[in-house]
């Protein structure tokens, strides 16, 4: 089975430890381009957080495609143009910040075009003003919101030893209604239930007409683990966590040594 499609994961994966996308992976990327390969990069972050790396790729152009938000909102990375998008509600976000309350962390709310910045619990302001460049940090009265208040992610960016200590605290009620996973470290996102990084691939799938058994994955972190299972060939980075590499067909060099030019040679120019 040929491969059409290679979704590919930032952070860890297309960019190396200088958060630098290198010559080899933009060669690769390239040839598999003229090809006729969709070349997809699936992230976290808004589509405003990667239109550089997306430039350097050359993944601006007509019928490019960008998956954001873990998988929650796809676009056409040249104008911007939602073509689906799933977001949590007022209640939801509510729920979540009070959830933040209880744990004694520090939340934002993300939408398309914004961080918003709840009150944060004393000596704790969040850290993902670190993180996120390309978005504007607003702050938000919670007892004042708008009754449409839509938002595409909640975050909450801390310490990671104190981070993940919380995370064990979290009710399993919590873990059943949302999407809950670590992206780096210090940052745990929540998400609709029916986001992820799958679920972003099953849609893409729908949307283009490519079986999922003609697309490759590469990832390194838990929030990829969802699209290097569903995809037909799951990558991991010989630097993945060992969860990733464990659900993976194939394992890659690292994001220091050109990891996605090797698979992309190996499985999809070859």
């Amino acid at each position: 089975m040929s491969i059409k499609l290679v979704a590919i994961d930032l952070d860890g994966t297309l960019l190396n430890s200088d958060h630098q996308v290198s010559e080899e992976n933009k060669r690769a990327i390239q040839r598999a381009k003229e090809q006729g390969v969709k070349i997809v990069l699936v992230t976290g972050r808004p589509l405003k957080g990667m239109l550089s790396i997306l430039e350097e790729c050359h993944l601006t152009e007509e019928g490019d495609i960008g998956l954001t938000y873990n998988g929650g909102l796809v676009q056409w990375t040249r104008t911007g143009e939602t073509l689906s998008q799933i977001t949590l509600p007022k209640e939801d976000v509510l729920d979540v910040y009070k959830l933040s309350q209880d744990l004694n962390l520090p939340c934002n709310f993300i939408d398309l075009d914004t961080v918003y910045e709840p009150a944060y619990p004393k000596g704790k302001p969040s850290q993902y003003a670190k993180h996120m460049k390309a978005l504007p940090f607003v702050k938000v009265d919670m007892t004042d919101l708008p009754e449409e208040f839509p938002i595409n992610k909640i975050v909450m960016c801390w310490h990671r030893e104190e981070l993940d200590e919380k995370i064990k605290e979290i009710p399993d009620v919590y873990r059943e209604r949302y999407t809950i996973m670590k992206s780096r470290d210090n940052l745990l996102e929540v998400l609709p239930k029916s986001v992820d990084k799958g679920k972003g691939l099953i849609q893409l799938s729908e949307l283009l007409g490519i079986g999922l058994d003609e697309m490759m994955a590469i990832g390194d972190q838990e929030n990829d683990l969802a699209m290097v299972q569903t995809a037909g060939t799951g990558v991991a980075m010989a630097n993945a966590t060992q969860i990733v590499k464990d659900a993976a067909q194939v394992i890659t060099k690292s994001n220091d040594e050109h990891g996605v030019a090797y698979a992309i040679e190996q499985y999809v120019l070859n």
